[in-house]
This record gives structure tokens, sequence and C-alpha cells, in this order.
């Protein structure tokens, strides 16, 4: 008996996403016997590009039932059944990260119809569901829909079935268990491992650092190392021999430790961070009418930034929120490209600065806001964050626009002079990375503590 199914997400961070469509159609080899179909509220966001690409709004999702609602029916309809689905390591990693949230170790065997199709149907110019089946002839409907891709994928499988008449490869290509168990000495490294935030060292037996990370949970996080089935997580999981972490309680104080301890030990496995963490940054400048312009432009270290991104996206939905909010010119800050008025204007939502309608002054001022809150240049002040305990506050510490290192104090003792401060800060390194990893996180938490020196 096979399961055939097909799942829609909200898209995302990796296992970070969530169901938003699930169609199942079981299948005794002949004919469908059973089905579930259904819409699924994911409790999170839903990317654009998959609005854009399925169709499915958060709006069509807020009556929905949410993943455990259906969990029952779910284990019910696929007992005793192979899972086939095309491309089925991403549906069948989705399905186990979902009852995984739940506590519940969810198993099957599984079947990719890709696989199967390269092996029994060869020399197809592509095997994505849509162009595959479109070139054998199958009929789709409802693409990038979970009940259309799910019939289609039934339908495809169905000729593979056909195809396959030794049934050899169908039988060959089972996954018995696609779980990846852990060894018993991974299991004794993690048991020792906090649920907290933190940075962590992954050791070699001779004690020399081969990883560095931060993670808001570090069991969670080292599980995932010894789990994952990529290169450098397989080469990880045959090295380590122990584990050490540092908790910082502060998601920001984990970030710039991880940085500054990369720098500082340069793992073998770091390689990604040793690049620059950021391409893109907002510079300013006057123009011949006295208009601050705002520009986002490729990093470049000779110049000084506002503030830095870590790419070119990231950038511009940041200044098309600020347009928003602080009501500025679309030509002035390099969204709207034109010799005349911007669009904003055109529909009387801009003052004029494009057309040196609205005075220099009185739109500079609001630039010059924005500047103020988005940077600390030459700035003397205090982020306080969380600490490692429930009393315990983490401070991080910028002198004149140069962050100057971290510490950590109790909730009773006041931090109200440079004095203090410096006696309770550890010395960090200031650099391009720092500078960025503070900005952004300025930028992301609006409700963190800053106290001004």
């Amino acid at each position: 008996m096979y399961a055939i199914l097909d799942i829609e997400t909200t898209g995302g961070k990796y296992n970070e996403e969530g169901i938003t469509e699930i169609a199942i159609y079981k299948y005794d080899g002949h004919k469908i016997v059973d089905q579930f179909i259904s819409l699924i509220n994911p409790e999170r966001e839903i990317q654009p590009f998959v609005v854009n690409l399925t169709g499915i709004n958060s709006g069509m999702l807020r009556s929905a039932p949410k993943f455990y609602e259906v969990a029952k029916r779910i284990v019910e309809i696929t007992d005793d059944c192979i899972l086939v689905a095309h491309n089925a390591q991403f549906d069948y990693r989705i399905l186990c990260m979902e009852f995984r949230r739940l506590g519940f170790e969810y198993e099957r065997p599984s079947l990719c119809t890709v696989e199967l199709a390269k092996d029994l149907i060869p020399n197809q110019p592509s095997y994505s569901l849509g162009k595959l089946v479109r070139s054998l002839g199958i009929p789709v409907a409802d693409r990038h829909r979970a009940s259309g891709d799910a019939t289609a994928t039934v339908k495809l499988f169905k000729m593979l079935l056909d195809k396959d008449s030794n049934k050899t490869i169908i039988q060959e290509s089972i996954r018995l268990n696609p779980k990846h168990q852990l060894e018993p000495r991974h299991i004794d490294i993690i048991a020792k491992l906090p649920s907290e935030t933190g940075v962590y060292y992954i050791h070699k037996a001779d004690g020399e650092i081969i990883y560095i990370g931060k993670s808001n949970n570090i069991k969670k996080r080292i599980n995932q190392h010894f789990t994952n089935t990529n290169s450098k997580s397989k080469k990880i999981q045959l090295q380590v021999a122990a584990v050490t972490y540092e908790t910082t309680g502060s998601e920001l104080v984990a970030l710039l430790k991880e940085s500054e301890e990369i720098k500082r030990n340069n793992p073998i496995y770091n390689r990604a961070l040793r690049r620059k963490i950021f391409t893109h940054a907002l510079y300013s400048f006057v123009d011949d009418h006295g208009y601050l312009n705002l520009k986002i432009d490729i990093a470049d270290g000779r110049k000084k930034p506002i503030t830095t991104f870590a790419n070119r996206q990231s950038a511009k939905s940041f200044m098309f929120h600020m347009v928003e909010e602080y009501k500025l010119c679309q030509k002035l800050t390099g969204i709207y490209n034109t010799k005349t008025s911007c669009f904003k204007y055109d529909i009387k939502e801009c003052a004029g600065a494009c057309i040196q309608k609205e005075a220099p002054e009185q739109y500079n001022k609001r630039v010059e806001v924005l500047i103020n809150k988005n940077s600390y240049n030459n700035k003397n002040m205090v982020i306080i964050d969380k600490g490692r305990d429930i009393d315990e506050r983490s401070a991080i510490l910028i002198e004149n626009g140069i962050f100057k290192g971290l510490g950590f104090f109790n909730l009773n003792y006041q931090i109200n002079n440079m004095e203090i401060l410096e006696s309770i800060i550890t010395t960090m390194e200031n650099n391009r990375d720092t500078q960025h990893i503070i900005q952004s996180y300025l930028r992301k938490k609006k409700d963190l503590k800053i106290v001004h020196l």
C-alpha cells in the first residue's frame, strides 16, 4: 500500500518552515482507496514568493486546522504504507519536523518518484514534476497546490509501476529508515548540553576546535549537527570527541562572541563565516539642491556606512520600510529612478522633495532622524539585553561609536557611568563584522533597552 502525498509550506529558513496544505492519496497499486486533503494553519508567516507561487495566503489559513488537529488522521492514513512523493526527501523531512514539534517520532519507508523516473524513464530534459508530466502527456491541474501535484504524482507513479516490469527497482528504492540514527557517543555528548542560548565549540580528540557556532538552543543545534547528512555534518560526526559551550542569555552577545571566537581560532569547518557577513550598505550624500540623499550600494571599506545589510534584498526591504515610516521621497532614496517627480508625489504621498517643492531643511530633518536611529556613529551608549540568569542582564558598550566590549551585571547593580561600566566589560575587537551584527540586531529588536551615556 502506498501513501502518495504532496506538501506546500510557508518557505523560510531550513527546519523552520510550516505546512500550509497537504494532500495524501492512499493507493493500492491499482486505485485510490482513501484520501485526505486539507489546508493547514502553520502559525507562522508565509514568504511572499510562496504566496505568489501557490496562491495560498494567510487569510485563507486563518480558520484552517492547525497541524496537531490533523496529525492523527495523517498517522492513520499512512499507517503500513510506503510514502511516495516527488522529491520525497523534502516532503518526508517537513512531515517529520511537524511531528517532532508535537514530541512524536514519525517514521515511514519512502519512495522518491524523481529517483524512480531517472532510472525508468532516462534522458528526460527535466525531472521537475511540471515539466516531466507534461513531457509524458500526463494532465495536471492546480499546479503548486497540494491536491493538484499529488494527483499528478499518482498518475506518474502508476506509469512508473507499469514500466518496472520486474518490480526490482521499486523494491530497491524503498527507504526503510531514512532517519539518521544517533551514535551512542553522540547521545552522551547531547545529554550534557543545555537548551539555552550561547556559543558552542566542537572539539576533536586532541582538543582542537573544529567548529564554533551559536544557537538559541545549544542542545537542539548540536543534535542537528549529529543527524544532518550534508558533507560538513558527516565530517563533524566522525571527528567530534567533545562539545564545550558558554551560555550568554542574549542572542546578540552570542553573535558577537561567535564572530570573535571564529576569527581567533580559525576552525576548519567555519569556512562560510570567514567570508564577509554583509555585502551591502546604506550611504548618504547631499545633492546639488541641498537635499540629503540615501543610497544602497555594495559595501566599500573605504567609506563609512550608516548601516550594513547581509544582502541587497534585505537592504531594499529596509529602504522601502523607511520611505513609508519617515515619509521620504522615492527618488532621493534610490527606489524610483526618474528625472521628474516620484510615483508617491504623483499619488500625493510625497511632499515634493523630488522636484524641490518641499524645502531641503524640512526634508533633511526626517532623513537625519532616520540616520541617527540606525547608526551609532559618535554615540556613547549601552545596549541592555538578557543575561544568563533571571536576575542578570548583559551590557554591550559603545563608546564614541566604537564597540568596546560586553559584560554581565546583576539587576541590583546600577550602571550609570563609564567607570562602573568599564569594570564589568570584557574588551573585544571592533571591526566591520561586529558593527554589522550590532546594527542588524538593533533593527530587528525594537524593544531593546538602550542607555545613552
